[in-house]
């Protein structure tokens, strides 16, 4: 099973759809970049010439789309973006086998998550560089893939290739297991080297937080019956991003506010909810001792929090065969938020002259005051419901939102134009 961590809901348009076609048609909400642009305050930072020129932004999947630079050029023409300076795909772990579905059924799957990352972490930094990273092997569930990410993001940090990673995917922690079938956390710690390497070089890393709420895959395809954490969101040196439901009119202005993505099996399939809990392998990072009380001494995730629900997805396009017919169709999941976020970033070190590297001691000691930048979410859970194969039900109780930091939001959400001024360490605060 491929984790990606996109949910997509069950339409496709021929056109991108407005919110009211969604709304009327199939009682939704979808949103277009400019909403987004305007729901996280991002044009005082346009106007001011901080698009993220003179970064690149990494983003990193198992075996790509084959169709992405055609459907970029689609995207952008649709909803009047500017192409990227630079857009290039590199295969620095080995050759992406030739797209087929019938041989390698996952990689539609990869496809719309590739069609979602590139066009997302673009209208949020209409102006940085884009690179995408294709890896040859599925990463699941378990340590399958990851080596070869490895492999490729050290590459790229290695050759200064870009400032921030993209991660849109994860595996649930106790996945990985040793020849005995145990978990096995040395098999995580194993697979570190581009996150140390990405710390001493002054690269952002970020990593999807998951779409399951407070758990996750097993390694056949169901959901543990219990809480659990997803890797490499959970990691220290990565920058974790949960999911949230923006409510938006036409214009990109709420009209309630945020709350922790958690969207109904009618509109997502499933049980569907912003990822997030305390680690089984990592302990509290130093960063977190302000919100012990939270965490405990272990690791907690999310950090932070951006769009991520069905239930107001993003429009993203795509061409290739496999995955429905081509077209525009609604997309959600902290897939959605982390390319999201990584845009903001982009825009930050260009603000800064300089890349800035592990982000979350600074996150965490902005918090989510008056002026941080961080807005806090005070609504909504990640408890979900769910069936399993064997027509079990369970439900695992997750976490409240509430005042300050907490393991459904993070620290909460981005004021855009507030959070690079900090960031780049020329705000007011």
């Amino acid at each position: 099973m491929a984790v990606p961590f996109h949910v997509q809901f069950r339409a496709h348009f021929v056109q991108p759809p407005t919110t009211a076609q969604c709304e009327t048609m199939y009682q939704i909400a979808c949103y277009g970049p400019q909403q987004f642009e305007q729901a996280y305050d991002m044009k005082p930072l346009y106007k001011a010439g901080l698009t993220g020129r003179g970064e690149t932004i990494v983003i990193v999947d198992s075996y790509g789309s084959p169709t992405i630079q055609s459907d970029l050029q689609t995207f952008d023409q649709s909803y009047g973006l500017p192409a990227p300076p630079s857009f290039k795909i590199i295969q620095p772990a080995g050759a992406v086998p030739p797209y087929n579905p019938t041989l390698n059924p996952d990689s539609p799957g990869w496809g719309v998550e590739t069609s979602l990352d590139v066009e997302y972490s673009h209208a949020m930094a209409p102006g940085a560089n884009i690179l995408l990273v294709e890896t040859p092997t599925d990463e699941t569930e378990g340590t399958a893939g990851f080596p070869q990410i490895v492999m490729a993001e050290n590459y790229v940090i290695d050759h200064h290739l870009g400032d921030v990673i993209s991660q849109s995917f994860g595996a649930t922690e106790e996945t990985f297991q040793n020849s005995q079938g145990t978990f096995d956390p040395q098999l995580i710690y194993g697979l570190r080297s581009a996150f140390e390497n990405a710390a001493n070089h002054g690269v952002t890393v970020l990593g999807a937080s998951g779409d399951s709420g407070v758990t996750d895959s097993e390694i056949d395809g169901d959901l543990y019956p219990f809480r659990v954490n997803s890797w490499p969101s959970s990691d220290p040196l990565v920058t974790s991003v949960g999911g949230t439901q923006l409510h938006l009119d036409a214009n990109g202005l709420r009209t309630a506010p945020d709350n922790v993505w958690n969207d109904p099996p009618s509109v997502c399939g499933g049980a569907c909810a912003g990822g997030g809990g305390v680690s089984a392998v990592f302990s509290r990072p130093f960063y977190q001792a302000g919100v012990a009380r939270v965490v405990g001494g272990a690791r907690g995730t999310p950090d932070i929090s951006m769009s991520a629900a069905v239930d107001g997805g993003a429009n993203v396009y795509w061409s290739f065969a496999g995955a429905g017919p081509p077209g525009w169709v609604p997309i959600g999941g902290t897939s959605e938020a982390t390319p999201e976020f990584s845009g903001i970033v982009a825009i930050a070190d260009q603000a800064a002259g300089h890349s800035l590297g592990l982000i979350n001691p600074r996150l965490y000691a902005l918090g989510d005051g008056f002026g941080s930048g961080i807005v806090d979410i005070t609504r909504g859970n990640n408890t979900v419901t769910f069936t399993n194969s064997n027509n079990v039900t369970y439900t695992v109780q997750g976490y409240n939102a509430v005042r300050g930091y907490d393991l459904a939001s993070g620290l909460g959400t981005a004021d855009g134009a507030r959070l690079v001024a900090e960031l780049a360490g020329f705000g007011t605060r």
